[in-house]
């Protein structure tokens, strides 16, 4: 093991820090739940905003637990598990991002009030895993409802529940109408049979202006662009686009390459010659039948002409990132070349994309391309209107959790009651499997079981209500639900938060996706697992770079190695310096003396360099030390007597 020393005594000298046992766990623990505390206030339809200033002063206003916790510069590893972890919900369902970060935290916390009661870790761990197996297992057997024995507004609930507490939940119903039929327009069927609902099919425009209600959705994708030309036609019929990331400019000679020209003659020829290239081109590309040509780099006027003479529409500077949605939509090859194996420049017509039209809209004060009918699947635009950057950005970041939640809920036809009715029920369900267990993890899933009731508190504490209170009575009704088959219809009720009440979430239309909370379970307790196995943290210190002397002025480097004293002699720009090496003198700027200014500098050169070998012996000096061994003063020596040798 390179770097560590053991020394006599059997200990291990590391170049670091070391903590181990319970030290680097409640380290551990106090971290998380730091990060926890930062989101808590954000949870559910009543919670507050965050603030988020970064170094250049950009400001973000959310209240999404993923956006924060990513705009946060968080350094203590276990802390960053949980910034992973809700990234991970994120992109996994879209939903319950602050949900399963304050649950990871609040297992990790009774994991370690067990651990120093003396219970250990692998056990704590065993329990947790035990318990987390029977709540999936419950909330699929009793908990979870099919949508279509619900009705047909079960999935616009499902919307409305994500969208309420986001910043414009007064105007759920309409973003929830919209987001719902725009996961609807790209309904396609997979592989397997079964229906699929991309997410990326749906374009997000952002543009200033209007109120969020004057927000649409446009059929089509969308690309907030115009035409190059004014000359060019707004509509194309039976488009066939060319999809290019090839520059459509004045073809110029990379850099480093030169041509010797001796005719001056031949210089009008290279410049025709430039600009037959790019005419070649496009006389390919539109000779291959395209009449829409998109591409990445820019098209100058001379390349605008043709495509006007051909009645072609063509946009330019198009994101990299457009282009590969609308080849995959219309079925056509982003392009980087028209070369082939042989050298030659082709334009093959069957990477060029399909769609039944292509044209220029005006929305508001701005141009749009939109792309309707593509040959390979549906797409459809959603146009944000919003008062400044905050308010859009925001805006963009709820409309997209909601139509990952519509897509979940549509794909596996399954939901739960939300207002912490799950957690509630979870609780009770698992406080009664502990009593069964005769071993250490009762005690585990013991804690577990009370773990879970954070949400419903801090659900009831956001909306400024007595959380014990709401809490008690909302245990009391799911514990009649589970003793007494007469009343299993009350293991729908939740919280209102805006009454203060205990009601039938499902009646009232509170519910979310049930993967969304099988993920939750799932991610939070692994990731508290995974914060509970550390018992040791070893930390490495940085190495230490060896600092050269700058160049420079010597004699000033001298002086730096030799100390104040030969600092001070060597300043005197004029007279002899009492410091200097034996041997060595200023030149004299005498009258007469021979050599000049030419004699002046190669004596100042020499001068400046016996300058630098003294300071360095001067320096390797002082390694000989009377606290070194006899091997390391030998080694010491042998290092200033070379240095002496050179000087």
């Amino acid at each position: 093991m390179s770097g560590f020393q053991k020394p006599h005594n059997g200990a291990l000298l590391i170049d670091g820090t070391r903590q181990s046992g319970q030290d680097v766990r409640q380290q551990n623990v106090t971290a998380v739940v730091s990060i926890a505390n930062i989101v808590k206030t954000s949870l559910g339809p009543v919670g507050l905003d965050k603030m988020l200033v970064d170094e250049i002063g950009d400001v973000t206003i959310t209240n999404d637990g993923a956006t924060i916790l990513k705009q946060l510069e968080v350094e203590h590893p276990a802390a960053r598990v949980l910034v992973e972890l809700s990234e991970l919900q994120d992109q996994e369902v879209g939903d319950g991002t602050t949900s399963v970060v304050i649950i990871a935290a609040e297992l990790l916390k009774r994991a370690n009030e067990l651990v120093r009661e003396g219970i250990h870790p692998t056990t704590i761990m065993s329990g947790y895993r035990l318990a987390m197996r029977e709540a999936v297992k419950y909330i699929k057997d009793s908990l979870a409802h099919k949508t279509a024995a619900l009705g047909p507004d079960t999935i616009l609930n499902c919307a409305k529940t994500t969208l309420n507490s986001k910043i414009f939940g007064k105007d759920s119903d309409f973003f929830a109408k919209m987001a719902v039929e725009a996961m609807h327009s790209v309904k396609v069927i997979g592989e397997d049979g079964k229906p699929k609902y991309p997410v990326k099919s749906v374009g997000i425009m952002t543009q200033h202006g209007g109120s969020a209600l004057d927000s649409k959705l446009m059929h089509g994708y969308t690309i907030m662009m115009s035409r190059s030309a004014q000359g060019m036609p707004t509509t194309v019929s039976n488009a066939k686009i060319a999809l290019l990331d090839i520059d459509l400019r004045k073809s110029k000679m990379h850099m480093g390459v030169q041509v010797l020209v001796s005719d001056p003659a031949k210089l009008a020829e290279i410049r025709q010659k430039e600009l037959d290239i790019t005419a070649d081109r496009i006389k390919l590309i539109i000779a291959g039948g395209a009449n829409v040509v998109l591409t990445t780099k820019g098209i100058d006027d001379m390349a605008l002409k043709y495509f006007v003479e051909a009645g072609c529409i063509a946009c330019r500077r198009v994101k990299r990132e457009d282009l590969r949605r609308i080849a995959k939509l219309t079925g056509g090859t982003l392009l980087t070349t028209l070369a082939n194996m042989d050298g030659d420049e082709v334009f093959d017509a069957s990477s060029l994309g399909l769609a039944e039209s292509v044209s220029e809209e005006r929305v508001s004060d701005d141009d749009f391309i939109v792309i309707k009918g593509a040959k390979q699947s549906k797409a459809c635009s959603v146009l944000l209107r919003g008062a400044n950057d905050h308010m859009l950005g925001e805006l963009e970041r709820s409309l997209h959790d909601a139509l990952c939640v519509v897509k979940r809920v549509l794909e596996s036809n399954s939901v739960v009651p939300g207002g912490g009715a799950v957690e509630a029920a979870l609780s009770i369900y698992l406080e009664n499997f502990a009593l069964t267990l005769g071993t250490r993890e009762q005690l585990a899933v013991a804690a577990f079981a009370d773990a879970l009731l954070v949400i419903p508190k801090q659900l009831a504490i956001n909306g400024a209500c007595d959380a014990t209170d709401l809490v008690a009575k909302l245990r009391s009704k799911h514990h009649s639900a589970q003793t007494d088959p007469s009343k299993a219809h009350l293991a729908r009720m939740g919280l209102d938060v805006y009454e203060g009440l205990v009601v039938d979430n499902v009646a009232c239309g509170v519910l979310e996706p049930t993967i969304s909370k099988l993920k939750i379970l799932q991610f939070a307790t692994e990731a508290a697992v995974t914060i509970l196995r550390i018992d040791d943290m070893i930390s490495i210190n940085p190495p230490q770079q060896q600092r050269w002397p700058k160049q420079g002025s010597a004699l000033q480097q001298s002086a730096e190695l030799t100390g104040p004293s030969a600092s001070k002699g060597a300043g005197r720009a004029g007279g002899s310096c009492s410091h200097a090496p034996r041997g060595i003198r200023r030149p004299r700027r005498g009258r007469g003396g021979g050599g000049g200014a030419g004699a002046q500098r190669l004596c100042g050169q020499q001068s400046a360099a016996a300058w630098a070998v003294h300071g360095a012996v001067s320096c390797l000096r002082g390694l000989v030390r009377a606290d070194q061994t006899e091997n390391e003063r030998h080694a010491a020596r042998a290092v200033t007597t070379l240095y002496t040798s050179i000087g």
